[in-house]
């Protein structure tokens, strides 16, 4: 198998394991045995239990990017943009519910350099959302975009764990949830005040 393709396998499973057992009780044994391959040979990937957790969250990291860039690329105006990008999140979050739910949660506190990579998540967002806002014909400074799309971030966050308990909210809804609260307030910096 390519190094590629052998080291994406051991991350799905890692991934696995991690999200049923939690991140203490997961052992490199098991996630080795399940994967089909020696122990070594996942520390000669990953250097650790903990290489490999940092190795998941920077994968979703990736990932995540990589949708939500996508998914705002052919979008028609701010409001078009907004509402891609919260779709593509919200749609990651559904499919990837089990690491989403390992890395707010347990990673984020047992491991100081998973802290650390969460956060680069957060940022990457920010910073997504930031430079689409301050790229747009608008009075809006960079310190104003940044600040608005930490509040898209943070409010975000806040519905996906609020989803946890309500999964019958499915990522279209959430999305319009969203949309609704927030869009009004962005819309009225784009336009300097005057709702569009």
């Amino acid at each position: 198998m390519p190094k590629a393709q052998r080291k994406a396998q051991m991350l799905d499973v890692a991934e696995r394991v991690f999200a049923e057992r939690g991140y203490l009780a997961a052992s490199m044994d098991e996630i080795a045995e399940r994967v089909g391959v020696s122990k070594p040979m996942l520390y000669e990937y990953f250097g650790s239990k903990e290489g490999l957790l940092i190795g998941c969250i920077h994968r979703a990291r990736t990932e995540l990017l990589d949708r939500t860039q996508r998914a705002i690329a052919d979008a028609d105006g701010p409001e078009d943009v907004l509402r891609r990008g919260l779709r593509a999140f919200f749609a990651f979050i559904a499919a990837h519910h089990q690491s989403w739910s390992l890395l707010r949660q347990e990673a984020a506190v047992t491991v100081p350099s998973a802290v650390e990579e969460v956060e680069g998540i957060r940022r990457q967002q920010t910073d997504l959302i930031a430079a689409v806002i301050a790229g747009l014909d608008t009075d809006i400074g960079h310190v104003e975009a940044e600040a608005v799309a930490e509040i898209v971030v943070g409010a975000t966050e806040r519905l996906a764990l609020w989803c946890e308990r309500h999964p019958e909210v499915g990522p279209e809804r959430a999305t319009d949830y969203v949309m609704d609260v927030v869009w009004r307030g962005v819309a009225t910096r784009l336009t300097g005040g005057a709702l569009p």
